[in-house]
């Protein structure tokens, strides 16, 4: 198991004293080689997450074991070195590349950084990277605001790549981009994943996104899972009412697909407060409820293998417990 997330929290406490639990007792496992999509609206506590990882965020409690060791335990040199082997993508390629740098400059400096190259090396192996993600040798000594959102978005990718890490963290990758542009970037990842048998923790909004690259997948509603499993199980067996929801807004080629009835929701995640007891999806959820959904939170419990839902109306026999 590359990477291994134990009861990870973050807990935010506002000068009013008000704390926010942006994320709340997330627990995941990812494969290495393989893709791992986290799925959710904005506020969810996506990116939050995917920051506690090389610890750019510190967790509040739980526990972060990459290659069996756990992160928290690291001292800040230790976390220098292990930062090498996770590298984020950022979703916007726009603010994520200094504007003051050529891309020679930009995709080297990790290399700069680490002291792992300086002179005729490293540009040789900026020029390699580059030729991997698809730039041409002439791009070298411009500057970001001469390139497409897409050719940035490469540029972003290969600065990732430059120290070659073993995790990527793809932060909404191609949320800023043209559907034709998503795409080739999207197909560039799964490229270089083979070639360089990387694992992908991806970070996204878009479930269309999720069906194409992931291997597994897991649904984030206000910093918890709600529903996790294998990509093929989230988009044929889906079970929570969030993710069915979030489901019928996927285009499908099938015309009989888009023929099923949508599953709306109402409002957005932030109007609708949880009063902190009970299922924190109940007062958006649009499925006919029981008496624990306002009394218990829901416990993720799995209905398959590797398929886990958190819903007191998927484990009737569990909502007697829960609701007591």
């Amino acid at each position: 198991m590359l990477l291994e997330l134990r009861n990870l929290s973050k807990v935010y406490t506002s000068q009013g004293k008000r704390t926010v639990r942006a994320v709340d007792d997330v627990s995941l496992l990812i494969q290495e080689g393989a893709t791992f999509g986290l799925v959710g609206e904005s506020g969810s506590g996506k990116s939050t997450l995917a920051r506690m990882i090389p610890r750019l965020i510190e967790p509040t409690a739980g526990d972060i074991l990459f290659r069996g060791q756990s992160l928290l335990k690291y001292s800040e040199k230790q976390m220098r070195a292990a930062r090498q082997e996770i590298q984020i993508v950022f979703q916007n390629p726009y603010s994520s590349l200094n504007p003051r740098m050529t891309v020679r400059q930009l995709i080297g400096e990790p290399l700069q950084i680490h002291h792992k190259a300086s002179g005729a090396s490293l540009d040789q192996q900026v020029l390699a990277m580059m030729e991997m993600v698809g730039l041409k040798p002439e791009h070298a000594n411009r500057f970001p605001h001469e390139f497409s959102g897409g050719q940035r978005q490469r540029i972003g990718i290969a600065r990732a790549l430059i120290l070659h890490p073993r995790l990527l963290i793809l932060d909404e990758p191609t949320s800023a981009l043209d559907v034709s542009v998503q795409a080739q970037v999207l197909n560039l990842l799964i490229d270089l994943q083979q070639r360089l048998g990387l694992t992908y923790l991806l970070i996204t909004h878009d479930l269309g996104v999720v069906h194409y690259l992931c291997d597994y997948a897991a649904l984030l509603y206000m910093g918890t899972v709600v529903e996790q499993g294998p990509t093929a199980q989230i988009f044929g067996a889906s079970r929570h009412p969030y993710t069915q929801a979030l489901l019928t807004d996927v285009p499908s080629i099938d015309p009989d697909q888009n023929m099923v009835e949508r599953v709306s929701l109402e409002s957005d995640i932030f109007s609708i407060p949880w009063t902190g007891i009970g299922c924190r999806f109940a007062p958006r959820c649009p499925a006919q409820q029981v008496g624990a959904c306002t009394k218990a939170e829901p416990r993720l419990v799995p209905i398959a293998q590797d398929h886990l839902v958190a819903c007191h109306l998927i484990h009737p026999h569990l909502v007697t417990a829960d609701a007591s």
